[in-house]
């Protein structure tokens, strides 16, 4: 909630890398460790970028990250607030890409944890089928097919 003004003002979301040249969102919720490596994690589709200069989204509908933030006790969070303050904001994927396109900005996804180092990215729709579906979709994070 703490960061809806700026995501107004701004007519849209920004990357970790164009936030932090701003001095930083108004509430950060994720791990600052994943978020300073992703600062620095190449992607492989789109040579000199790196993970942290793109808007992350999710495909699944639960992750790891806000199962963490839900329990409101891990270690690497600084942010102990829970579920209840933050918004989940859903987009249709060919709507943004068809956005990205016409807007000449890049795009990409991974075909696991974007922020692993071994992570391989795909910047076309044709390449959706590489994705584990089913890992996707799964409620239950235990084996590690699933986390990744």
């Amino acid at each position: 909630m703490d960061n809806l003004p700026s995501i107004i003002a701004d007519s849209g979301l920004v990357s970790d890398a164009a936030m932090i040249a701003r001095g930083g969102p108004a509430a950060a919720i994720g791990m600052s460790a994943i978020k300073r490596r992703r600062l620095q994690l190449p992607l492989d589709c789109h040579p000199g970028d790196c993970v942290g200069d793109y808007v992350p989204f999710y495909f699944c509908p639960r992750s790891i990250m806000l199962y963490l933030i839900s329990c409101a006790n891990h270690p690497d969070l600084s942010y102990r607030g829970g579920q209840g303050p933050i918004v989940h904001l859903e987009a249709d994927l060919h709507e943004v890409v068809d956005w990205a396109n016409s807007q000449q900005r890049r795009w990409a996804f991974s075909l696991s944890n974007a922020g692993a180092v071994y992570a391989q990215f795909r910047a076309t729709l044709n390449d959706l089928g590489e994705l584990n579906w089913p890992a996707i979709a799964a409620t239950d994070f235990r084996t590690a097919e699933v986390k990744e």
